[in-house]
């Protein structure tokens, strides 16, 4: 494809130098990438210039670049105002706007996007369509999965991504879209037949500093032109600053105020749960999940919503929120064959720490144990925020590492104490967290619950930039296998 033909649609174009007909047979924004005849965008990031690395991008093969400043180099430039905006644009027509064809829907907001997107993509397969989906866990064509590193790719994996599912025929795409992704404009261009937001709680504070910036984020999903139809949870008190902004058609969801989809009659079991699901102007729904806790009554309802807004029938609805019976890592109970539960979830902020403790201790019959910490490198001031709920809502803590990543994890471990110890909650310190973990399963008693918080889907285990191989269901399985070993010596 011609460098002028991909640039065509990009409206963030300023300048250009040299041959626009020069041919372009790959894209890359990696300077050490060897690639034919590629075309190099030259992104400036929070500690990397990649126009500083322009020069190896064409040692390894790039022929082109984008610019948002010219660089000393003899190859076709262009210079745009906004590279990563530039750089979505790009790719897009790179791959030929593959999500054109397909029926796309955004789930968007700090808790719930993952789960939302299982549960809608099964709602729409039962409905007869192909589904892919795309976020936190990966990447699935159907029941495929394929490998991901981010929430929402970035602009390049993504298309590809997108064009790879458009070719094997899906007729509709799930997405989760992080904060992270809109700010970095990795959407750019794209237009989604439903966007969803679901709620906002504090989280990645690192990166927005504060809440008001972190919302406003999420808001420009829907303010910005590229969602033509929106779903609400009308129970976040953020939504009350989303809703009057909005201009596109959208319908909202909730438990405790009134809303255009809401749920009544709520059961919460560890089997799962039963609510009726109410729809003005159409029939209520009786739906009785594998998934239990009461953020999954909410999840249910967005995804619930987003049917809606696609046309889909009530009764694929049903079928659908049915037919899910966990996803990865997300309050994910663990078949242990112990006289204990043993619980795996992904809450790694405040708030979805709160709400798989306040839902666990619903139905325990015992004691709550949790073993969880934080990442490195990240919001710090969720830490002693978290160790505070944990002390008051657990009967017991092991606080240990998360992904420490180039931080000290003792520091981290001693800012949760700060927020514990004036709960008066029992707790003890683990550092490693295989061993933290052994603690919680040797200690269970009939009737406790485990949850080991934090990890979820992740498989790896980030100490001083490197990622090492850490599995918790393989990790519990194996501690497991050792308990029952040195039962059978004595």
């Amino acid at each position: 494809m011609k460098l002028r033909e991909l640039i065509a649609e990009t409206p963030y174009v300023e300048e250009t130098r040299g041959d626009l007909e020069t041919e372009i047979m790959e894209i890359t924004s990696g300077s050490k990438d060897r690639v034919d005849r590629g075309l190099f965008f030259c992104i400036v990031g929070a500690r990397f210039d990649a126009h500083d690395y322009a020069w190896e991008a064409v040692e390894n093969g790039c022929v082109a670049l984008i610019v948002e400043r010219f660089v000393e180099l003899d190859v076709p430039q262009v210079r745009v105002s906004n590279g990563r905006a530039a750089m979505s644009r790009i790719a897009m027509a790179f791959y030929g706007y593959p999500s054109r064809g397909m029926r796309m829907i955004g789930i968007t907001g700090t808790k719930g996007k993952t789960t939302t997107t299982y549960l809608l993509k099964s709602i729409i397969e039962k409905a007869g369509m192909k589904c892919g989906l795309i976020g936190s866990t990966g990447s699935m064509i159907a029941d495929t999965h394929l490998d991901g590193k981010l929430t929402t790719p970035d602009p390049i994996d993504l298309q590809k991504t997108l064009r790879q599912m458009a070719d094997e025929g899906v007729q509709a795409v799930c997405m989760e879209v992080s904060a992270h992704a809109i700010d970095m404009f990795r959407l750019d261009g794209m237009t989604f037949e439903v966007g969803c937001y679901t709620n906002l709680s504090q989280d990645h504070l690192d990166y927005f500093y504060t809440m008001e910036r972190y919302f406003e984020t999420k808001k420009a999903f829907f303010t910005s032109g590229m969602v033509l139809n929106a779903a609400v949870n009308a129970d976040d008190e953020s939504s009350v600053n989303l809703i009057p902004d909005l201009t596109m058609p959208f319908v909202t969801y909730a438990i405790a105020k009134n809303a255009d989809v809401f749920a009544r009659d709520i059961e919460i079991t560890e089997e799962g749960v039963l609510f009726s699901a109410q729809m003005q102007g159409l029939e209520n729904l009786r739906i009785h999940m594998k998934m239990t806790g009461m953020f999954n009554v909410y999840n249910a309802l967005a995804a619930t919503s987003c049917a809606l807004i696609l046309g889909i029938e009530p009764d694929r609805i049903r079928e659908g929120l049915e037919a899910v019976a966990s996803v990865p890592g997300r309050i994910e109970m663990l078949q242990t064959g112990t006289p204990f539960k043993v619980i795996l979830d992904y809450s790694h902020a405040p708030e979805a720490l709160r709400n798989i403790l306040k839902t666990v201790r619903q139905f325990t019959r015992n004691r709550v144990i949790v073993v969880f910490g934080c990442g490195g490198d990240r919001d710090k001031g969720k830490r002693p925020m978290m160790g505070e709920i944990g002390g008051k809502l657990a009967d017991y803590c092991i606080l240990t590492s998360d992904n420490p990543r180039t931080e000290n994890p003792l520091v981290i471990l001693a800012a949760i104490e700060k927020g514990i110890k004036p709960t008066g909650g029992k707790y003890e310190v683990i550092e490693n967290r295989r061993e933290a973990i052994r603690r919680s399963l040797e200690m269970a008693e009939d009737g406790d619950v485990i949850v080991l918080a934090g990890k979820g889907h992740e498989t790896y285990q980030e100490i001083m930039g490197v990622k090492r191989p850490f599995d918790e269901k393989v990790i519990v399985s194996e501690l497991l296998h050792e308990m029952h070993m040195r039962e059978e010596e004595k």
